[in-house]
């Protein structure tokens, strides 16, 4: 057990002296969560996704401008050509609106389908517009109940109703436990899932290439240490780098991007360290395999950012059909961000992801067993 211990801490020793890996290990994974979590939303609750309409306001009047408010106000996200493929639903506001109501006619707007099929967030985009103009007629007939029904309807009246506080709140979410994760709630397990993968991979895998070429296993070899102990040596060092990238994600996300991780530490970082297991195993095993370094590179990047795509790090498996959701599971990627989002955005705890764990356990035997087959010097 010394011997494994030692030769896993002088491996991540030497790991760390190259300031240049950090650049992999921290910043690069960092930046694209960041990036990726606002362009997925940015810091948005999961539970009360906030759905983006196509808006069309024709309207030259203070009516339309007050209405549109009053749907960002109920939770929509009105939006415009730029980001029309987003959206589920339209919205086309006349160019008689504000004109009809202050002739106190019906005000008529086009809520419309965008072409799709209908999902979450089309369904909760109803709710919303029905929930606003409720609201914006409530706006008017409280004006009207408060200054008499001869008075004329003009802005500055209408906005004061809006910005007084209501005294009864409706907190509208999706039902059940399992939002669409957005934000960074989808970018920063995501991300981290997926540079596991790679890195432990492309240092494993090369790391044992390099070693192989230039001698140094053989050399170790002859020493009294056992096939085992050398190959969980090199496994537990490639643990302790996983280790460090957790700690710093962790970090990160509980205090700069506000994802909740600290509810669930347990099984979250149980999750990470059996996936981190299952990665690892994959490097060791192809630098066995491979013994030129730049041939461990390729292959390694062919299998983790296509395992990383299909496995659900760079949008919500929600989104794909059905055959894609259920291919995601063929991969230990899959696996590991069902346990993660089950634990950090759908509400879970240890005991909802023992299953996930249990496969992604099995996918780290099978390849332990693998680079224990393929062992070279």
């Amino acid at each position: 057990m010394s011997k494994v211990l030692h030769i896993g801490i002088s491996s991540l020793r030497i790991f760390l002296r190259d300031k240049s890996s950090y650049i992999w290990l921290v910043l690069m994974p960092l930046v694209f969560a960041y990036f990726m979590g606002f362009a997925a939303g940015g810091p948005r609750d999961p539970a009360n996704a906030r759905p983006e309409v196509f808006i069309e306001n024709h309207d030259s009047g203070f009516m339309g401008e007050l209405f549109l408010e009053t749907l960002g106000k109920q939770g929509l996200r009105p939006v415009g050509e730029k980001r029309k493929e987003n959206a589920k639903r339209g919205l086309t506001i006349p160019e008689d609106f504000t004109e009809k109501i202050l002739a106190k006619e019906k005000g008529v707007f086009d809520f419309f389908k965008i072409d799709g099929e209908d999902d979450q967030r089309s369904f909760l985009a109803q709710v919303v517009v029905f929930r606003a103009v409720v609201a914006f007629n409530g706006y008017i007939v409280e004006y009207v109940t408060e200054e008499g029904g001869d008075a004329e309807l003009t802005e500055e009246g209408l906005r004061s109703m809006m910005d007084k506080a209501n005294p009864v709140e409706l907190d509208a979410r999706f039902a059940g436990r399992k939002p669409i994760p957005v934000g960074f709630n989808l970018s920063l397990p995501g991300n981290l899932v997926m540079y596991l993968m790679l890195n432990l991979m492309v240092f494993g895998g090369a790391g044992i290439a390099a070693e192989r070429r230039s001698g140094i296993l053989r050399r170790l070899s002859i020493n009294p240490i056992s096939k085992i102990e050398l190959l969980y040596g090199k496994l537990f060092g490639l643990m302790l780098l996983a280790c460090v990238q957790i700690f710093v994600f962790m970090l990160m996300g509980q205090f700069v991007f506000g994802v909740n991780v600290g509810e669930n530490l347990p099984g979250i970082l149980l999750t990470l360290l059996v996936f981190s297991w299952v990665a690892g195993s994959l490097g060791l095993l192809i630098g066995f395999l491979i013994k030129a370094e730049e041939k461990v590179i390729g292959l390694s990047l062919m299998i983790a950012l296509p395992t990383a795509a299909l496995g659900g790090c760079w949008w919500p498996l929600e989104v794909v059909p059905e055959y894609l959701q259920k291919l995601a599971f063929a991969f230990p990627t899959g696996w590991a961000l069902d346990a993660l989002h089950q634990l950090i955005t759908f509400g879970g705890d240890l005991s909802n992801v023992w299953y996930q764990i249990g496969v992604l356990a099995v996918f780290g035997i099978v390849a332990n067993g693998l680079a224990m087959r393929f062992f070279r010097v």
